[in-house]
């Protein structure tokens, strides 16, 4: 492996200035070239182990041939469609790309359009500054009691399903791969999601399995009309099936922020110059939103999809962890434990006068992390002469979630921390025994959290 002082990047699009002055600061060599040709830059690629791309060309097999020290490819944004990835690991070119620096924006852009959609935000807004006050014309719908159902459960999907936790939504997802979906989605056979499924937001990539994947036997597979949002990919849609389906009322309204006309650059829209019908329907109707592929393209994200390029680039060449990642150490509180003078008797009174859900080890409670899966947290009263807080002689014992056990409990070793007996594994998770400066011991628990369900 070269040094980073003898790797030379080649950026062919623009991005934000932190990718460039870090990649410099950590001994990387950039060079920019925003405008010649691919021919022109397929012509100097042999000179670079690196190259950082938007979409402004695809990275083809003759690309890739002439690309003899390549290393790797790096693109800021979620997709690699624009390259041939199977010849370029076969390769052995790095593939690098950042769906976790614009999940956010596309989630909260789906979200506003949903909710656009269902308040004619646009009709009416437009309609007031003509002049016109039409309340009954814009009466909305509410999306609380609606089946929400989402294609494509990666990055984008969970974080939109995230979203929409604060709704009184059911949220489907559909996926290829199996045992995707978690607490802010449950996963379902295709025939339930088109059963059920009221408004649909795709969040695919395009592939030849998903191109032209929305067409009209699709579309009529859905038993009731519903609203559709697409964030992902313009291609994944028929546009002139979706609009016969508008006009026939099977599909309700239409957020796309794009467009199955878009060029691969993304950076302008039609391939010709003439205005398809399709599309001037879309233009003309007022339950349509239409947004120029911007769903991931914030002011924030625009610097985060930078700062994940360049984590994933040091994580590559250094072998630490990415800068972006923060070391998961206490992930939550797993219990409170404290000694009693009659811990039976004292478990009962808080069942019946708090009303606490107990059993004879006290009471559970469950809540769900920021990735929407349960977990629990254990209130539990010991007796008194209990040996289970030695060496400590408090009268308590703190209880905390971790993310991996045995890698902390080294850490924590190797920083001089007290270490009570030896790591034990059960059905509901691995424990450990530390004390702090005082004396407390604290219970270190990496958790299985079905176990108790």
């Amino acid at each position: 492996m070269l040094h980073p002082e003898n790797i030379k990047i080649l950026h062919i699009d623009s991005n934000n200035s932190i990718m460039w002055e870090q990649l410099q600061a950590l001994g990387f060599t950039n060079e920019s070239d925003f405008s010649s040709t691919k021919e022109e830059v397929e012509a100097k690629i042999h000179d670079y182990q690196g190259i950082v791309i938007r979409s402004r060309f695809k990275i083809d097999k003759q690309f890739l041939d002439k690309a003899t020290n390549l290393q790797f490819i790096a693109r800021v944004g979620a997709g690699l469609e624009s390259i041939d990835c199977e010849y370029a690991t076969s390769k052995k070119v790095t593939l690098i790309a950042a769906p976790e620096g614009n999940r956010n924006a596309v989630a909260e852009h789906s979200l506003g359009m949903i909710l656009s959609l269902f308040n004619k935000l646009n009709t009416a807004d437009k309609e007031i500054r003509s002049g016109h006050w039409n309340r009954e014309s814009n009466r909305g719908h509410e999306l609380d009691g609606k089946t929400v159902g989402i294609i494509g459960y990666g990055n984008m999907g969970k974080s939109f399903a995230k979203k929409l936790r604060g709704f009184d939504v059911q949220v489907l997802c559909y996926d290829i791969l199996e045992n995707v979906g978690d607490g802010n989605a449950k996963q379902v056979s295709f025939e339930e999601f088109q059963q059920k499924v009221e408004v649909l937001s795709l969040h695919l990539p395009w592939t030849p399995e998903t191109d032209k994947m929305v067409n009209a036997a699709f579309i009529k597979g859905f038993a009731k009309p519903f609203w559709i949002v697409n964030t992902s990919r313009g291609k994944n849609i028929v546009t002139a099936d979706l609009v016969a389906a508008m006009k026939a009322g099977e599909i309700l309204g239409a957020g796309l922020d794009v467009l199955e006309y878009e060029k691969l650059s993304f950076e302008t829209l039609f391939q010709e110059d003439n205005t398809p019908e399709a599309f001037q329907y879309l233009l003309d109707a007022p339950n349509v939103i239409l947004t120029p592929h911007v769903a991931g393209w914030t002011f924030e994200s625009h610097e985060r999809l930078a700062q994940v390029i360049v984590d994933k680039i040091k994580a590559k060449y250094f072998g630490e962890p990415e800068l972006g990642k923060v070391e998961k150490r206490v992930t939550g509180i797993g219990g409170f434990f404290f000694k009693a003078e009659n811990s039976k008797e004292l478990v009962a009174w808080y069942g019946k006068h708090l009303g606490l859900k107990t059993d004879d080890y006290g009471s559970t409670f469950w809540w769900k992390n920021n990735d929407g899966e349960d977990c629990s947290t254990q209130w539990s009263p010991f007796a008194a002469d209990t040996a289970y807080f030695a060496p400590s002689e408090k009268q308590f014992m703190q209880n905390f979630r971790v993310e991996n056990l045995e890698n902390l409990l080294k850490k924590l070793a190797n920083e001089g921390v007290t270490i009570v007996g030896e790591m034990e594994t059960y059905d509901y998770g691995k424990f450990g025994w530390i004390l702090d400066p005082e004396g407390n011991k604290i219970e270190l628990w990496e958790p299985i959290d079905n176990a108790f369900k």
